[in-house]
């Protein structure tokens, strides 16, 4: 008996996030680099979390790092995987790594950003094995 593939819920876009999901929908990962300080971070937002200047939206190469990570396997559902993935531009992302493989995953394993459905909303990032 297999499990039933994971379903993602939709996120719930608002003023402050819609042009992240909006890119996002075209493909495209978004993270926030601060005008003042110059540090990138991720989740966007307008505000920079490390010095309080106002932050843009700059786009993404979508390849890091996993830091840590973390494989679930209760219930009757699909095993899905939870890590940190340090991206090549700096932040660190809490992501689900998207793979059927959860075994082979390595801490310091190279990966990419993959957009994945969601029920009904717009696609979310995730991150395969490069």
């Amino acid at each position: 008996m297999s499990a039933e593939p994971r379903k993602i819920p939709a996120p719930q876009p608002n003023v402050e996030n819609q042009r992240f999901f909006d890119a996002a929908a075209e493909g495209k990962l978004l993270i926030g680099q601060c005008d003042a300080c110059g540090q990138p971070h991720y989740y966007p937002r307008a505000l920079c979390p490390f010095c309080l200047a106002e932050s843009r939206w700059v786009e993404s190469a979508g390849k890091g790092a996993i830091y840590s990570l973390s494989t679930m396997r209760r219930g009757a559902g699909a095993p899905y995987t939870l890590a940190w993935v340090t991206l090549d531009e700096g932040p660190a992302v809490l992501t689900n790594i998207a793979t059927e493989d959860h075994d082979s995953l390595k801490i310091g394993q190279r990966v990419r950003v993959q957009f994945t459905p969601t029920e009904g909303g717009p696609p979310v990032p995730m991150f395969a094995p490069d």
